[in-house]
């Protein structure tokens, strides 16, 4: 088993600048290498300027890597403002689109010692429609969405971490079928300011990486201070977590039963786990959700398809058309109904550690036309409470996820049952589910 106190791969790395074991020009330049090798396969990139890269990196060698993470290049979503590169939304009417200033993570960010490496592409105004990104563990797979290059950019080896958002499931669904870690903050830990949003209730920015601790590090440097912890500290009891293998409106695939079975056998011999199932009264969550996104969505977007229609994408005209003709009183209603949600499951998992479920109903499906189904995030997004996407193992070749979440706040802890797991199921699994932790 791993060393749970092991550095996050992004503190290494700025301590390997610092103490001279490298650069960030020559690693740099190593990831570009990366790159030119599965870009053209892969298309995690919207926009990518290895010059733009080579003078970021070269600068913050001649200050000495100042900052937490002084001289790393991390990937940014193109919903999210960056001054010095394009912000497309995914969007042909936004191709030509350089923002005035940076988004309050990106300079958070950079305030930091990074440097924004490129934009990973998001599918058209973070909604249904693919991009052009493939799945790097198949490149016949979806990769998910809506940060669809966020992951991918990860899994495929070009950054150590990325930035997305999740309204729905855009995190945690493509982080599971990627192969990665995904982390959903509390709303509102980080700041949204300068991301395009789609729905202002739901929009939250979230982290990838291939470790919790790489995730969870980057997250603190973006989030308010005192929301995230830049260490995740080891639990010092035994956990208690809940296991929800199902949720009302979804039924995973028996495949990824069977994986996540063998990764909770593994978790049951240093983890009480007990079996919970949503009460009825809440099967109606996912009807909540979709009425808040849309009817906001409408308002955000509405305006723009008025002038724009012929330009946006199917299902981003369908999304609005139905927020449209949404009462405004029906929204008002639930929203209301959200609050009584949030109450009620914060009071029914607060006796947890985290409470454990499906990332996804199943692998990434075969094929480019879709990006998957986000049933299995939707609730905690609804409630606005963290989440966790950590690998659980391999069904033909394609990875799954276990998600795990836990009330609005907690996400400290929510962390470090994350690292719990990850060290216990990434490690002690390794041969069975022939997963490459490296």
């Amino acid at each position: 088993m791993s060393d749970e106190s092991e550095p996050a791969l992004l503190a290494r790395q700025h301590r390997d600048f610092v103490e001279g074991v490298s650069t960030a020009g020559g690693t740099a330049e190593s990831q570009l290498a990366r790159i030119a090798e599965s870009e053209d396969m892969v298309g995690a990139w919207e926009t990518l300027d290895p010059d733009h890269v080579r003078r970021e990196a070269r600068t913050a060698d001649e200050a000495e890597w100042p900052g937490r993470l002084g001289g790393i290049g991390i990937g940014v979503k193109d919903i999210i403002a960056t001054e010095q590169l394009p912000t497309r939304v995914g969007s042909l009417i936004y191709a030509d689109y350089r923002p005035e200033h940076d988004a309050a993570c990106v300079a958070r960010l950079r305030a930091a010692g990074a440097y924004v490496f490129g934009k990973t592409v998001t599918t058209p105004f973070a909604f249904m429609d693919p991009g052009k990104t493939r799945n790097p563990r198949n490149l016949e797979h979806t990769p998910g969405g809506s940060s669809s290059g966020s992951a991918a950019a990860v899994a495929a080896g070009h950054v150590i971490a990325t930035i997305g958002t999740q309204t729905n499931g855009s995190v945690i669904r493509p982080a599971a079928y990627c192969g990665v870690v995904g982390f959903k903050p509390t709303i509102g830990a980080i700041p949204v300011a300068g991301m395009h949003p789609f729905s202002p209730t739901l929009d939250t920015v979230g982290t990838f990486a291939k470790f919790v601790r790489d995730a969870a590090l980057l997250a603190s440097i973006l989030a308010d201070q005192g929301r995230v912890a830049g260490e995740v500290v080891a639990a010092t009891h035994r956990p208690r977590l809940a296991w929800l293998p199902r949720f009302p409106w979804i039924e995973p695939d028996a495949i990824s039963q069977r994986i996540l079975n063998a990764a909770l056998d593994r978790l049951r011999l240093g983890a009480e786990i007990v079996p919970i199932e949503i009460p009825e009264a809440w099967s109606k969550a996912k009807a909540m959700h979709r009425t808040i996104m849309l009817q906001e969505g409408f308002e955000v977007l509405g305006e723009l398809q008025d002038r724009e229609r012929a330009r946006l994408t199917p299902a981003v005209n369908a999304a609005i058309d139905e927020g449209r003709a949404i009462d405004i009183e029906e929204y008002r209603d639930v929203f209301v109904e959200r609050e009584r949600a949030i109450a009620f499951f914060t009071g029914w998992l607060d006796e947890y550690d985290a409470v454990l479920s499906p990332a996804a109903p199943a692998i990434a499906p075969r094929g480019l036309e879709a990006t998957g189904d986000p049933s299995c995030c939707t609730l905690w997004s609804l409630l606005g409470f963290p989440a966790l996407t950590v690998p659980a193992g391999l069904a033909a070749g394609m990875p799954i996820g276990l998600q795990l979440a836990a009330p609005q706040g907690r996400d400290d802890s929510l962390l470090a049952a994350g690292a719990w797991c990850e060290a216990r199921i990434r490690f002690g699994l390794a041969d069975q589910l022939a997963y490459d932790a490296t």
